[in-house]
């Protein structure tokens, strides 16, 4: 993954209840916010608040089998769920990071995300514990 021209894309937040925590950011920091989306793939509803230079993604599940079910288990307050950077070709991209040994999450192949482009994530073991998530541009 060539990191020339490249950006974060966003932060993901989880959180309990998305429209309580929209609400707080919003008028805490006086951002925009998007319409709340349900990814029924993904399980989880998810808001946009934006910065000029970066948006933070707020993640709520669906149900219990939704990965922030889990998440949300160990943190009931929310936090940090993954950090997204943007890549020009999701493809050329996993076949590199395959080549060194790291893992995509899944079964490596990517799907749409919530702005509507392909995205995979990397598991969190191979990058310091952090879970990654990569989106097409």
């Amino acid at each position: 993954m060539e990191n020339e021209n490249k950006k974060i894309n966003h932060i993901a937040i989880a959180v309990p209840d998305i429209k309580e925590a929209a609400l707080k950011w919003q008028q805490a920091l006086n951002m925009k916010k998007s319409e709340i989306t349900i990814l029924e793939e993904h399980g989880v509803k998810v808001v946009f608040l934006e910065f000029s230079n970066l948006k933070i993604e707020l993640l709520e599940p669906l149900d219990n089998e939704s990965p922030i079910s889990k998440f949300l288990e160990k943190n009931p307050k929310g936090g940090m769920h993954h950090i997204c950077f943007e890549v020009e070709k999701i493809t050329e991209t996993i076949n590199s990071l395959k080549d060194k040994n790291i893992n995509i999450l899944g079964d490596g192949n990517p799907k749409i995300g919530a702005h509507d482009k392909p995205v995979v994530f990397i598991h969190p073991n191979d990058l310091s514990g952090t879970l990654v998530e990569l989106e097409e541009t």
